[in-house]
């Protein structure tokens, strides 16, 4: 893992979701604490240009197209990232998507595959083929984006809330699974953050981000940089005793 001062010199880290909003905020400070960064992403574009600030800041950085919810690829970029780097000690599994605002008996099966296919069972294949490599080099630290979604429900968001639910059950099983291999796993919950998904799910509208404004007892959303570094801390060893830990960073919406 990293020093207490956040030093990761020598490590390496796999990010899901790269290309935008948290993801890219995480391979960033990743990147400037010294890391070596595998950009994980499903639009090109996205990910190249995130590769290149990393690269402008001086870092290292390797850009792979994936779609989480396919098992080969998920099996083939986190392959790719040991053969590039030699190691994987920090896995973010960040990807996930969106769901409409549909009351649950109007949801069709097709989208309730759809957002449980990425936002958990994606999570599950990542983990699955990222745990046997820190096994194998002695630990490593997995962190898992669920949302305040996650620990309270929302009307029109089943397949969403069961996903991001879910995904915090999978968190601590993992969590109790392999505590003793020195691997530790964590969730993150954050509230509303101004990313291109809350730009998509407000409509981009001054009401639509007015409404999220409202929801937030500090007055806004939350920024991207904001949830990178609790996700950065979480991988350093300022953070070893905390295992299966669901962290709500939300400025106060679900308290």
């Amino acid at each position: 893992m990293a020093n207490q001062d956040g030093n990761f010199s020598g490590k390496v880290a796999f990010v899901t979701g790269a290309g935008t909003g948290i993801g890219r905020a995480a391979v960033l400070a990743f990147g400037r604490r010294g890391a070596s960064v595998a950009v994980v992403g499903r639009t090109d574009d996205s990910i190249q240009e995130t590769v290149r600030l990393i690269e402008e800041g001086g870092g290292q950085a390797i850009a792979l197209k994936c779609d989480i919810s396919q098992p080969d690829q998920v099996e083939a970029a986190i392959a790719h990232t040991v053969e590039a780097f030699g190691r994987l000690d920090f896995a973010f599994n960040n990807a996930g998507v969106e769901q409409g605002m549909i009351a649950t008996a109007d949801l069709s099966v097709e989208e309730w595959d759809r957002i449980v296919d990425i936002n958990l069972r994606g999570t599950f294949l990542c983990m699955k083929h990222e745990i046997p490599h820190m096994v194998k080099q002695g630990g490593g630290v997995i962190v898992n984006t669920s949302s305040g979604a996650g620990v309270r429900g929302f009307a029109g968001q089943a397949a969403y809330v069961a996903a991001k639910h879910g995904l915090i059950g999978l968190t601590k099983s993992a969590a109790l699974d392999y505590a003793k291999s020195n691997i530790r796993v964590n969730a993150i919950c954050p509230g509303f953050v101004d990313t291109p998904m809350m730009e998509r799910f407000t409509g981009g509208t001054p009401e639509g981000r007015q409404m999220v404004a409202n929801a937030e007892p500090v007055g806004r959303p939350g920024t991207p940089e904001e949830i990178a570094e609790a996700v950065v801390w979480l991988c350093s060893d300022a953070a070893a005793f905390v295992v299966g830990h669901a962290m709500v960073i939300d400025g106060g919406q679900t308290v």
